[in-house]
Parts: C-alpha cells; structure tokens; sequence
C-alpha cells in the first residue's frame, strides 16, 4: 500500500514524466482514498498550468 510520501512524490514526478501503469493504479487508488494527496495533485496540476500560462510568447518578445 502506498503511503503519501510516496504519492506525493509520484505527483511530482508525474509533471516531468510518464509514469508506469503500475504506478498510476497504486497513485490512483491511493488518491481515491486520500483528499490530502489528491489537493496536492490537483494543486500541482493548477500550478504547472499557471507557469505554463505566464510564460512569455515570441509574440511579447518583439515588442
């Protein structure tokens, strides 16, 4: 079973890579079962689509 150590750090890696199937299910169902860690990935998720947001185009470097 996994702990939220661990599911945590899966959602952290999960940013940078895919993770395995194996992977996914145990961070799923771990996920299922704990609201701590699944806020966490879903503020992970809002985070990496903020940064993402605020980058500079090659639009706003011409100007």
């Amino acid at each position: 079973m996994m702990n939220c150590e661990e599911a945590t750090r899966l959602l952290s890696e999960a940013q940078e890579r895919p993770l395995s199937l194996s992977e996914k299910t145990s961070l799923r169902f771990h996920t299922l079962m704990c609201t701590g860690c699944r806020r966490f990935g879903e503020q992970m998720h809002q985070l990496r689509r903020f940064s993402k947001a605020s980058r500079p185009t090659d639009k706003d470097a011409d100007q």
